[in-house]
């Protein structure tokens, strides 16, 4: 069973940001530094647990853009699992439900883009590199 809560407690962010080193820094070899930023304290946070395990992570903000989703990361053993679309759904309802008139996007790393489209994201604008990794910005449809 899948599980994602909104990560407000301590113990919960934690685990979520314990997730986000394992994929980004250790797997995907993304500098330390780049992983966490100035944007960590305001951004909303959640946390995806299979079986009570946590697993997933994400997050997202509001830009000058609209809703920006964010660093999500679920654990390799646990991917094609569906941790991510449900960690996906959970945020989205989450920000539909404060900001249905905001436009909500993402950058998706090459490998995920078409995740993303069976989620109802649509690319936009040419591909870019961030960390070494190609990513193409990414607009929700519905």
């Amino acid at each position: 069973m899948i599980e994602v809560i909104r990560a407000e407690r301590e113990q919960d962010r934690s685990a979520a940001f314990n997730i986000r080193e394992q994929v980004f820094v250790e797997e995907q070899q993304v500098p330390r530094e780049a992983e966490r930023d100035q944007f960590e304290s305001t951004a909303r946070h959640y946390l995806a647990t299979c079986e009570g395990v946590p697993c997933g992570a994400a997050r997202w903000r509001q830009t000058d853009q609209g809703i920006k989703l964010e660093r999500f990361a679920v654990l390799a053993d646990y991917r094609n699992r569906q941790v991510g679309a449900a960690l996906l759904q959970a945020v989205l309802l989450d920000v539909q439900a404060d900001h249905a008139d905001s436009k909500v996007y993402l950058n998706a790393q090459l490998p995920a883009v078409n995740f993303y489209k069976r989620h109802g994201f649509v690319a936009e604008g040419d591909m870019f590199t961030e960390c070494d990794i190609q990513h193409y910005k990414m607009v929700y449809k519905g």
